[in-house]
């Protein structure tokens, strides 16, 4: 007990230490956490840890992560990558194994050799990349994608694999197999195995059956166990049954010779339409995140840094080798599949280090008597040097690639041929149903927006937009920002929106501007750069819903419509007089003059409510059921005709609205 203890608070200590310094200056979680394993390994050295056998249960965090990957996606958009999954991911693999079996065999290594290494090199980092997408929010993003799709190739690749390379096998390494094998290799996982001595065709069909019992259980059998835990009310029990299913198809998988990462990835894939799947992903992501953090701290803690001294030059050599090899292929196969701009480098750099599969390979050739000792001792060095240098790759990636793209763009700007009445800044979900509506009223547009992916699908529906980015004066100019009317500013950048209004409202000030506001800040930032009609994004679904939900609990329609009402006409007034006294250099909570106005409204709104809110909840009270149609109709005709009175609710407001 006191052992694990003591272990357990060395590694958490390490993390919460080094990982809070490492994300402040910028370097990422994972380079945290594997300084923190270096710096920890003199220690775990002095105290006789098998780091190796931490680092193969801390894998187990590999496995939860793809499970969590896997419920992000549904099996449509499975089916949709199958292009890149198959065709990017095969020729990575294919094409790398081949390159580095060719520089390996010049270098003297027997052809068995060379292409056990260049299977092993071949794989990428699942844990880093992935963690470091999630982190940095290029999941969604083209060079993201594609990155999973290889990733995701690899892991299914590691399948055959394992099954290839003792067909390598030198018989003169037999005694290094021997030996891996006392020290507790690979071999005795062998115990477990339920196909071990399976012909072929047996093999095959208990892998289709432990693959069809995942996908029929995740469909059929995870509703009616989760209801039966419901009956106790106890939130640990969810997390339990979370964890016991993630471990028991790893455990499948295992017993059946497939890879528990493929497994576990299947399993989400087929519960990412359950009703179930935000509850699996709360329950899981906490335990993820701290196995995910053991990991890379062994890797850390395991370099052999007596061997590394030792052979400084060539294991240098041949990791800044590798990293360049395999970001030179997956630069040309990014041309090939048309990833460009960004995030063609994104998955250049990205994917370009040796992966944690290669430990368990490696291992599993010494132990198959395919690869000596002394050269995967080498190359446990590689693999690790090369992870250990990923978070370096995206911190250029971030810093000096991303930077000059956001810049200048992937492509030049349109020429813009045609000028309107009107300019919107923008074509997204917001701008886009501002432009239908101006264009159904006869109104002339000039529709701006530089992401050149939407643009080319609004082109083939017919849609007339031109790329380019709205900030540049000679755009805007161009657009005829001089005789326009009015400017639609819809774009996503904050900052952006807000230089735009200033631009425009000193250069150009007969010119009316509309522009979306992202919160409420916001709104006070674009009234002080001369913004005037600003319209607050969600603000208007958010009355709805509000009016809606009053509704659903019984209050009248027409009650329900003067409440939103009066809250509409009172927040105005608020905005109003709040914006004159917000300060965007001094934050809202410490500009007292600004906190007192917001008290006041508060206060005033509560009082006004309060009688409004008593007179529905009686009759709630009373078991008050909403009227048909029909009686919403004749209480309208009342009110307009005068016959009832507008009592509940009376607003004071009298400032303009934004």
């Amino acid at each position: 007990m006191d052992g694990f203890l003591l272990l357990a608070f060395l590694f958490l200590a390490a993390g919460v230490v080094a990982v809070p310094i490492a994300s402040r200056l910028g370097l990422g979680s994972v380079l945290g956490y594997l300084i923190a394993g270096i710096a920890i390994s003199p220690l775990l050295q002095q105290l006789h840890v098998d780091v190796v056998s931490i680092q193969h249960f801390a894998e187990f965090g590999v496995v939860m992560m793809l499970f969590l990957v896997g419920l992000e996606l549904e099996p449509r958009m499975l089916w949709s990558m199958r292009d890149k999954l198959l065709g990017l991911g095969g020729l990575q693999v294919a094409v790398t194994a081949a390159a580095i079996m060719g520089i390996a065999m010049l270098l003297g290594q027997p052809w068995s050799i060379a292409l056990a290494v260049g299977l092993v090199l071949s794989l990428s980092s699942t844990a880093i990349v992935l963690q470091t997408l999630n982190e940095k929010g290029l999941m969604k993003c083209d060079g993201g994608q594609s990155s999973f799709s290889v990733l995701l190739f690899q892991d299914i690749a590691v399948i055959p694999m394992l099954a290839f390379i003792p067909l390598l096998a030198l018989p003169e390494l037999a005694d290094m197999a021997v030996a891996s094998a006392e020290h507790g290799g690979e071999g005795d996982h062998g115990s477990m195995s339920l196909v071990e001595r399976l012909d072929g065709w047996q093999r095959a069909l208990v892998t289709v059956g432990a693959i069809g019992l995942v996908v029929v259980g995740g469909s059929y059998l995870t509703r009616p166990v989760f209801r039966f835990i419901a009956i106790a009310r106890l939130r640990e029990l969810f997390t339990a049954f979370a964890l016991l299913l993630v471990i028991g198809i790893a455990l499948l998988m295992i017993v059946v010779g497939l890879s528990p990462a493929l497994g576990t990835f299947l399993a989400g894939v087929v519960l990412a339409n359950s009703e179930y799947r935000h509850e699996l992903e709360s329950d899981i992501d906490p335990f993820k995140g701290l196995l995910l953090g053991l990991f890379f701290i062994t890797v850390g803690a395991a370099i052999r840094f007596d061997l590394l001294f030792a052979n400084l030059g060539g294991v240098v050599a041949m990791t800044l080798g590798l990293i360049a090899l395999k970001a030179l292929i997956l630069y040309a196969l990014s041309r090939i599949f048309s990833i460009t701009g960004a995030d063609r480098w994104l998955f250049t750099l990205g994917l370009a280090q040796a992966g944690e599969f290669g430990f368990v390979l490696l291992s599993f050739t010494v132990a198959s008597s395919v690869i000596p000792t002394a050269l995967a001792q080498q190359l446990l060095l590689v693999v690790t040097l090369s992870m250990l240098l990923t978070p370096l790759l995206f911190i250029i990636y971030d810093k000096l690639i991303a930077p000059r793209f956001a810049a200048t763009g992937s492509r030049q700007a349109d020429e813009i041929e045609e000028q309107g009445s009107v300019i919107v800044a923008g074509h997204g979900r917001f701008g886009g149903i501002v432009n239908r509506i101006l264009l159904s009223a006869g109104f002339k547009t000039v529709v701006l927006d530089y992401q050149s992916e939407q643009l080319e699908v609004l082109r083939k529906f017919g849609i007339k937009v031109y790329f380019g980015d709205a900030m540049r004066p000679d755009l805007l100019h161009a657009a005829g920002i001089g005789e326009a009317k009015m400017l639609v500013i819809a774009i996503d950048e904050r900052e952006s929106a807000t230089e735009l209004v200033r631009y425009v409202t000193e250069n150009y000030p007969h010119v009316y501007i509309v522009v979306r506001a992202l919160d409420r800040h916001h709104v006070y930032e674009l009234w002080n750069a001369g913004a005037r009609d600003i319209i607050r994004e969600h603000f208007d679904s958010s009355l709805r819903a509000g009016r809606s939900a009053l509704e659903a609990l019984g209050v009248h329609p027409y009650d329900a419509e003067r409440q939103v009402r009066g809250f509409v006409l009172n927040d105005r007034e608020q905005m109003y007089q709040l914006a004159s006294v917000f300060n965007p250099d001094i934050p809202a909570h410490e500009n007292a003059e600004y906190v007192e106005k917001t008290k006041k409204f508060l206060e005033r709104y509560e009082q006004a409510m309060r009688g409004t809110s008593a007179a529905f909840g009686s009759r709630l009270d009373r078991g008050w059921v909403p009227p048909s149609l029909d009686d919403v109709e004749a209480e309208e005709q009342a009110a307009e005709s005068g016959q009832r009175e507008d009592s509940d609710f009376k607003c004071q407001a009298n400032g303009p609205g934004t």
